[in-house]
């Protein structure tokens, strides 16, 4: 179900005048018309493509010379319902009125428009970015979930319905749904793409991410997204598996096939040191729920006590379980982020590791769309911040599975550089 046309490849044809945007979303038009009503991604909107092609066209009538086009030049965009949009409602997967979490645009979505993007959609998102699901199927087989709580902005790019959508990971939600819908998933280090304009869930941890269907076109987004993105070349980079409970975390056939793409990375010519790491994944992981609890229930205090009777039962349950995290617990789970990350560093730089090479998920997506499958894989590096990609590596049972790929914080130019020789080799 993948268009023949990546972020980078459309980008260039409308930029060069190869295609014209109105032409470009007639096509998108024939596709989503075919294939929406089985995955359901997107946000309803009446007239979405009359207004589209109003913005389309006064795009062409204001950029019509080729050589002054921005780099996003007429590409359509998907953007995860908890970012402000100026013109859209907001409603985060929630049935709270849509005035109690709408606010000024996000500013990821206002660099968007400036690079020329077009926002095609608002995308589904699970409530209140957490794990109460939507509607959203997985492209590649509608019996099992697109992942989430991205999942309508995964599962739209997989599709081929835009070339670029906006999500967000607290704990797995952009790397994870990524990885089950075969395409290539971003999480910056912490704050590197400005979060303002997003709604909170746990800000501590809370970062901006997006999905394109290969590294080149992450590497054109992170240019736009990124408030000081440096492109540099690199060596080819050694890579780490980090060895032990943490690893063991994965299905044994993920682990097994993980095991096989390590041995056909190696095979290309890379060095790949084993190195035993987060022997403690248990504390993190419980300190990592704490702190996403605790924040999350900070985050809706006010919303929460008018309207909790509309939540559904998993953010509540989430809520109260961090009504009861107290201060001192909540301090300690904020300052174990930076010792995780300086651990994780320590190792990286006794072994002389460049990224940490992981599976992206337990296994692949899981079937059913009443879960939306378990971040624990992403979990440590969410934690401490650390950019990550997901990267189209096998199939398993007929369904993608990803590699996860993490560097060091603020490597994120690097790592996009890295990522594109690893996803050739596999």
């Amino acid at each position: 179900m993948i268009t023949d046309e990546p972020l980078a490849d459309a980008a260039a044809s409308l930029r060069a005048g190869g295609t014209e945007p109105s032409a470009y979303l007639e096509s998108l038009e024939e596709r989503t018309e075919r294939v929406e009503p089985r995955i359901e991604t997107l946000l309803d909107e009446p007239n979405r493509w009359d207004r589209l092609q109003r913005e389309a066209r006064a795009l062409e009538a204001r950029f019509d010379d080729p050589a002054a086009r921005p780099p996003l030049y007429g590409v359509p965009v998907g953007v995860k319902d908890i970012f402000n949009v100026e013109g859209f409602p907001m409603k985060a997967g929630s049935t709270v009125p849509p005035e109690t979490v709408t606010g000024p645009e996000a500013d990821s979505v206002r660099a968007l428009r400036e690079a020329g993007a077009l926002v095609f959609a608002k995308t589904v998102t699970t409530e209140f970015a957490y794990f109460e699901p939507g509607p959203t199927r997985n492209p590649h087989d509608t019996d099992h979930t697109p992942g989430g709580s991205s999942s309508g902005s995964a599962a739209a790019v997989a599709a081929g319905l835009c070339p670029l959508a906006l999500g967000s990971q607290t704990i797995g939600s952009v790397v994870r749904p990524a990885a089950f819908c075969g395409i290539v998933g971003l999480k910056p280090t912490y704050g590197r793409i400005p979060i303002g304009g997003v709604l909170p869930v746990a800000p501590s941890v809370d970062h901006v991410g997006f999905f394109t269907q290969d590294v080149g076109g992450a590497r054109l987004a992170a240019s736009v997204l990124y408030e000081h993105w440096v492109p540099e070349s690199v060596e080819e980079p050694t890579l780490g598996v980090p060895e032990g409970p943490y690893l063991e975390q994965a299905d044994p056939a993920a682990r097994e096939a993980f095991r096989e793409q390590v041995a056909r990375l190696e095979e290309a010519g890379y060095e790949v040191r084993r190195v035993d790491l987060l022997d403690d994944i248990g504390t993190i992981n419980d300190r990592h729920q704490a702190l996403v609890a605790a924040e999350t229930a900070l985050s809706h205090s006010e919303r929460f006590a008018e309207y909790g009777e509309r939540y559904a039962e998993a953010t509540t349950d989430l809520i109260r379980e961090g009504h009861a995290v107290g201060v001192g617990e909540l301090c300690e789970a904020r300052t174990g982020r930076g010792a995780l990350r300086e651990t994780v560093e320590r190792a990286m730089d006794a072994e002389d590791v460049d990224v940490w090479i992981c599976p992206a998920a337990p296994g692949p997506a899981p079937e059913g769309i009443d879960t939306t499958g378990d971040p624990v894989m992403n979990l440590p590096w969410t934690h401490c911040g650390l950019p990550a990609m997901a990267l189209p590596a096998d199939e398993l049972g007929g369904l993608p599975l990803g590699l996860q790929c993490v560097a060091r914080y603020g490597d994120d130019e690097p790592l996009v550089n890295w990522a594109e020789g690893i996803a050739s080799a596999l």
